[in-house]
């Protein structure tokens, strides 16, 4: 039944009662069989100071905590219901602070020096929404970066937190939830992206200045410097709507399995090279440029059966020969290769090799085809409900490579994304471009929704996240044609070629980053605009004729003066 009374919806309010404790425990009451509930004030020092909460500007962790002791299982913890009326269709954010304490099982059972904590809604006492999760510490204050949609309203709504082991103590600093106001977020992006993505440019026109002062200009756009992708594979280039789609919207491409071991080599000794050729060359027709994906995939259920048989003797020749066969094969040909996809989730190689596998794939990729950007790749690093894909775990990785020798030069975050928050997207930018300062690039973007409308605000966060971000250099869409991808409710393109909701705004988003200007020369010989970085032409038209000029516009924080002289 959903519940029919309606109001306003007021974005950036938190719905938690209490959430600072300063009434105690007034509203907390515990979950299960946790029994202990008590408020603690954390040390100064010790409290979070930086925040990815930007609901009050002057907001700061208040320090009040609750801790819930005397767990018998993972499923006790605390719980407040949510005040107010939950409305569908909004995404609401998830906030706070978690930590661990020192329970009967923590030192025994803390793998990784932490565990996992989950913040639930309980809804209608029915159904359980996710609504975040985090890899807690003891000692350590970890901020909750979680957020959830509803279909329809709830009569009740609890918020639960849960997790950690039988004995563990869990503590709750500020919890938070409150309706996200995207329109908001995008004005703060579109004045990020001008900074980012644009410069002033001056088209000097010299001596000619006398004789063409007031003279008409045009300039247009040509191509831009952040490159769109979309993967592809031996079947969707066989379909017109396609291909049309795809080459006139998407500058780079990525095969879907075909690169894979195992596809090139589906039996031991039998390579298999001839659908990536065939995509390569489709490829060179459109001038389009392809990413490497992958190598090796780290995930034990996607190793083939005969690699699994191999003994460590057998199967270190394996990898060898693997590396051979391909980058002798296509030196040159992918700028960019994914290595070893997915080590935060998965350490075959590493568990049967040694701690060094990883990065010798790395090594010798960058001996064998040494033109090539390396790169890590994995799932759910900029969503923040992964407790084991955060970006501090990923930062970890690619240190730890880099210390032995591991050429790492890019960072993929492959975008399976469900309802994404942009502020959580762009906290995880924010700390892999501060410590590694290395290039990003969304790799397998596909935004899951049913609701095509819904789709379509779910990809405009992350597109212009991700293009307001001075550290991501590019986006490639997991495939976009309905019936032509892995997951079916993120398609931009129907079935029958037609371009949905969502395809539309990624095609006016594009549109909306494509520079154009008309004008006239002013007397002292300029022509001045500001213009996405990328590839132009301008028109002149003077008494004898129209004159065309290319040029191009890079990254740069002054003026570019271009000599145009024609």
């Amino acid at each position: 039944m959903a519940c029919c009374c309606a109001q306003e919806v007021v974005f950036d309010v938190n719905l938690i009662e209490n959430s600072a404790l300063e009434d105690g425990l007034a509203g907390w009451a515990p979950v299960g069989s946790c029994t202990a509930l008590s408020v603690h004030e954390e040390e100064p020092a010790k409290v979070p100071t930086e925040t990815i909460n930007d609901v009050a500007e002057d907001y700061r962790p208040s320090g009040r905590y609750i801790l819930a002791s005397g767990r018998a299982d993972e499923a006790d913890g605390l719980r407040q219901a949510i005040k107010g009326a939950l409305k569908p269709r909004l995404t609401y954010r998830v906030s706070g602070w978690i930590s661990v304490g020192a329970g009967a099982a923590a030192d025994a059972e803390c793998a990784g020096g932490g565990h996992a904590v989950h913040v639930n809604l309980r809804l209608d006492d029915e159904c359980v929404v996710k609504g975040g999760a985090v890899w807690a510490e003891p000692g350590k204050w970890t901020e909750i970066k979680g957020a959830f949609r509803l279909k329809k309203s709830p009569c009740a709504a609890e918020v639960c937190v849960q997790g950690a082991p039988a004995g563990v103590d869990v503590k709750v600093m500020d919890l938070q939830v409150f309706a996200t106001d995207r329109k908001a977020r995008f004005r703060k992006l579109r004045r990020k992206t001008d900074k980012v993505r644009k410069r002033d440019v001056v088209l000097n026109f010299g001596a000619a200045a006398s004789g063409i002062s007031g003279a008409s200009v045009r300039v247009m756009q040509m191509d831009s410097s952040f490159p769109f992708g979309a993967c592809i594979n031996p079947g969707v280039i066989q379909n017109p709507s396609f291909v049309d789609f795809f080459t006139k919207h998407f500058d780079w491409a990525v095969f879907e399995n075909e690169l894979k071991w195992y596809h090139t080599e589906a039996q031991q000794g039998q390579l298999n090279y001839a659908d990536s050729d065939a995509l390569l060359d489709f490829c060179d027709r459109y001038g389009k440029p392809v990413r490497g994906h992958c190598i090796f995939w780290a995930v034990e259920n996607t190793v083939q059966q005969w690699v699994k048989n191999l003994d460590n003797d057998q199967l270190t020749s394996a990898v060898q020969s693997r590396l051979q066969s391909l980058l002798a094969r296509y030196a040159g040909r992918f700028p960019h290769y994914d290595v070893n996809n997915e080590m935060l989730h998965g350490s075959y190689y590493r568990s049967r090799l040694g701690d060094d596998i990883d990065a010798f794939m790395f090594r010798e990729t960058a001996r064998l085809d040494p033109g090539a950007t390396l790169f890590v790749n994995d799932y759910n690093v900029e969503g923040g409900n992964d407790p084991n894909a955060t970006p501090e775990k990923y930062i970890e990785q690619i240190a730890a490579l880099q210390q032995k020798g591991a050429a790492v030069g890019g960072i993929g975050l492959q975008g399976h994304v469900t309802n994404p928050v942009g502020e959580v997207i762009c906290d995880a930018l924010d700390k892999l471009s501060a410590a590694t300062d290395l290039p990003v690039w969304l790799t397998e973007l596909d935004v899951c929704e049913s609701d095509v409308d819904l789709r379509a605000e779910d990809l405009e966060v992350v597109l212009r996240e991700a293009y307001a971000h001075p550290a991501v250099e590019g986006v490639v869409f997991w495939g976009f044609m309905q019936g032509h991808m892995w997951r079916q409710d993120a398609c931009l393109v129907n079935s029958d070629g037609t371009v949905n909701d969502a395809g539309e705004r990624f095609v006016d988003l594009r549109r909306e980053w494509t520079s154009h200007a008309r004008g006239h020369i002013d007397s002292a010989g300029h022509f001045k605009f500001r213009g996405y970085h990328g590839t132009y032409v301008v028109q002149l038209a003077t008494a004898t004729g129209k004159v065309h000029k290319t040029f191009s516009v890079e990254k740069g924080d002054t003026p570019l003066v271009l000599d145009m002289n024609l």
